[in-house]
C-alpha cells in the first residue's frame, strides 16, 4: 500500500529488497518505523520532517503501510517480530541483524543526498537501532524514541541499550571527532522503555546525550494506554504541548547536526 506523499522506492543489500517511501529534499533521515508498522501517525511524523527540509528514507520494515493502529495490529506485529531472524528482542549487548541493512541504506542515503552526514530516527523496537547505526553508517544525529529491545524482562535488561561494544565504541568517536549527539525521548512510566534505559545513556555518553521525559498527563488521552509513542500516536499537535515541543526539539536537533 502506498504513503500519501512519498515515492515508492527499493533498496536493495546483500540479497535483502525492500520497499522504501522517500519524499523531500535535503539532507538524508532514516525513519524506522514502531510497532505495528508505518501507521498514519508514522507517515504524519515523516511528513512533518519532509518539511523541514530534509529528505526523508522511511524502509518498510514490519506491518503493513497504512494500517491503523489498533491492538489487534500490534499483537499480531509483535507476534511476528519475536519470530523474525532479524530481530533479536532480547539482545542486550548486540544488536538485531537487520541493523546491517539499515546502515547500508544510512550510506545509499547519504551518498545521494549529500551534506555532513544522516539522522536516524527508531521508534519503540526499531529505537536503539539509530545508536547502532552510527557504526559503519554516516549517521551523526541519532534519535532514540521510546526505544524498547531489548525486551524488559530482567533488572539487567531494563539498562542495556541493544548495542555491541563495537558499537557503542563507534558513537563515541563519532561524537568525538565528528560532532555527533544523541537524542532520546521517552515518557515516564512507560513499562516498555525504563528510566533504567536513559540512566544508562546518560552513564555512557555525558553531555552529548539529550533526553527529553515527558509525564503521561500530556500524552493524547484519546490513545491506547500506556502512553508511549512520542512523536506520533500519544502527541499532541498543539502549541505549548510538551509533545509538540519535542517534535520540535526533534526537528531542531536534525537541523543543527545536518545543516551547520
Amino acid at each position: 500500500m502506498p504513503v500519501p506523499g512519498f515515492e515508492t522506492t527499493a533498496f536493495e543489500h546483500e540479497g535483502v529488497r525492500r520497499d522504501v517511501f522517500r519524499a523531500g529534499s535535503g539532507p538524508a533521515v532514516i525513519v524506522m518505523t514502531e510497532v505495528p508498522g508505518i501507521t498514519p501517525q508514522v507517515a504524519r511524523f515523516a511528513q512533518w520532517v519532509v518539511d523541514a527540509q530534509f529528505t526523508v528514507f522511511m524502509p518498510q520494515l514490519i506491518g503493513t503501510p497504512m494500517r491503523p493502529l489498533t491492538p489487534g495490529a500490534v499483537l499480531g506485529s509483535m507476534a511476528r517480530i519475536c519470530i523474525n531472524r532479524e530481530f533479536r528482542v532480547l539482545a542486550a549487548h548486540q544488536s538485531s541483524p537487520i541493523v546491517d541493512w539499515l546502515r547500508a541504506l544510512a550510506r545509499h542515503a547519504h551518498q545521494a543526498c549529500g551534506g555532513p552526514g544522516v539522522g536516524a530516527i527508531g521508534m519503540c523496537l526499531t529505537g536503539n537501532f539509530a545508536l547502532a547505526m552510527m557504526l559503519d553508517a554516516p549517521v551523526l544525529a541519532p534519535v532514540l524514541c521510546q526505544p524498547s529491545l531489548p525486551l524488559r524482562i530482567t533488572r539487567n535488561k531494563a539498562s542495556a541499550v541493544h548495542a555491541s561494544p563495537a558499537e557503542i565504541a563507534a558513537a563515541h568517536d563519532k561524537i568525538d571527532h565528528q560532532g555527533a549527539r544523541i537524542l532520546g525521548l521517552r515518557f515516564h512510566r512507560d513499562p516498555w522503555c525504563p528510566p533504567a534505559r536513559f540512566q544508562r545513556l546518560r552513564d555512557e555518553f555525558g553531555d552529548a546525550f539529550e533526553s527529553i521525559e515527558i509525564d503521561p498527563k500530556h500524552a493524547n488521552p484519546n490513545e491506547m494506554k500506556p502512553a508511549h509513542s512520542v512523536l506520533t500516536t500519544h502527541l499532541i499537535d498543539a502549541e505549548g504541548q510538551p509533545t509538540r515541543q519535542a517534535l520540535d526539539r526533534t526537528l531542531q536537533f536534525f537541523a543543527e547536526q545536518l545543516k551547520p
